[in-house]
C-alpha cells in the first residue's frame, strides 16, 4: 500500500518546509529535532527529581510510596484476596478455625485501622504532589512569558524591518520617476 509521500508527493514537500522561510526538513532533521526536545525534556524531569529527592524528608518519600501503592491495582487485588480469604476461614470451617466468627468485628478494627492510618498519609502526599505541580505551573508560566516577551520583540523588529522595506520601495519609485 502507497504511503502518504508517494500519493501526494507536493502535499508531504509543502509539510516538510518550515513555513515562509523554504527551509527544508527531511526525516533525517526532524528525527534529530525530536531527539533534541527528547534530551531536553529527559534534562528538565531528571531536574525536577533530583530537586524532589533533595528538598524531600525521608519520610515524606515513604508517605508517597505508601500513597502510590494504595492507589494501585496491586493494592486493591491484593486487599481483595486479603478481605476473601479471612472471610472464607471463619465462615466455612476448612481447618476448623473461625477465629473471627460473623460479624467479623476484629477485621472491622482491621479495615478502620487502614483506613484511620492510610487517609492522612495520602492526604499528606497529595498536599505535596500540589505543591509541586503548583511550582511546576510558576515554572511554565515563566518560560512561557518569556517566550511571550520574545515573540513580541521579534514581532516588533518584523514591524520595524517591514517599514524600512516600504520604505526603501517608496525610494526606489520615486527615483525611478
Amino acid at each position: 500500500m502507497p504511503n502518504d509521500r508517494e500519493q501526494n508527493p507536493a502535499k508531504h514537500e509543502r509539510a516538510s518546509k518550515i513555513h515562509g522561510y523554504g527551509i527544508e526538513l527531511n526525516d533525517e532533521k526532524l528525527s534529530r529535532i525530536d531527539h533534541m526536545v527528547q534530551n531536553y525534556e529527559k534534562r528538565v524531569a531528571a531536574r525536577l527529581d533530583e530537586e524532589y529527592e533533595t528538598h524531600t524528608r525521608r519520610s515524606d518519600r515513604v508517605a508517597d510510596r505508601v500513597a502510590a501503592f494504595g492507589g494501585s491495582w496491586t493494592f486493591i487485588i491484593i486487599f481483595a484476596c486479603f478481605l476473601a480469604m479471612w472471610v472464607l476461614l471463619n465462615v466455612l470451617p476448612f481447618f476448623g478455625v473461625q477465629f473471627d466468627p460473623k460479624p467479623f468485628i476484629l477485621l472491622n478494627l482491621i479495615l478502620s485501622f487502614i483506613a484511620a492510618f492510610q487517609a492522612p498519609i495520602i492526604m499528606m502526599s497529595q498536599n505535596r504532589q500540589a505543591a509541586r505541580d503548583k511550582h511546576e505551573a510558576i515554572i511554565d508560566f515563566a518560560i512561557n512569558y518569556k517566550a511571550e516577551q520574545e515573540i513580541d520583540d521579534m514581532q516588533k523588529q518584523l514591524h520595524r524591518m517591514e517599514a524600512e522595506l516600504a520604505e526603501m520601495k517608496e525610494m526606489l519609485k520615486g527615483r525611478e520617476e
